[in-house]
């Protein structure tokens, strides 16, 4: 499973990179896995405000349909669109290709109440 040191973690298992203010969210390569193939992904329109918690996209596999949440609170400002024809993007590269949605953020100190990879690495079961 990996879990790039760099980014920042939500205990619902999305992923977070920040960049002036930017947030590119996606979900983890631990929860990819779990979902397996991706067969459909309901991306947040863009101008949509969330609060942290708040449902913000959907993607369904051939077991499940799961929430993706927005870890922070924000403006969405970009969506992933090559995902609705390819949303095995998430599967093969869920930290890079496979993101789902920036927003801008409302308070950068949502970010401190994330979890860094060693604390998100210890609440993924291990096999």
């Amino acid at each position: 499973m990996a879990v790039p040191q760099d980014l920042f973690y939500a205990k619902t298992h999305e992923w977070l990179s920040l960049e002036d203010g930017t947030a590119t969210i996606g979900i983890t390569d631990f929860a990819q896995s779990q979902l397996s193939d991706l067969t459909f992904v309901e991306l947040p329109e863009v101008g949509a405000e969330f609060e942290v918690g708040d449902e913000a996209a959907v993607v369904e596999s051939v077991k499940a349909a799961a929430d993706i949440y927005a870890p922070v609170a924000g403006e969405v400002i970009a969506v992933n669109d090559a995902l609705e024809d390819a949303p095995e993007l998430i599967n093969n590269d869920p930290f890079g290709e496979g993101w789902i949605f920036k927003l801008k953020l409302k308070d950068e100190s949502d970010v401190d109440n994330m979890l860094d990879a060693e604390s998100y690495e210890e609440l993924c079961p291990v096999d």
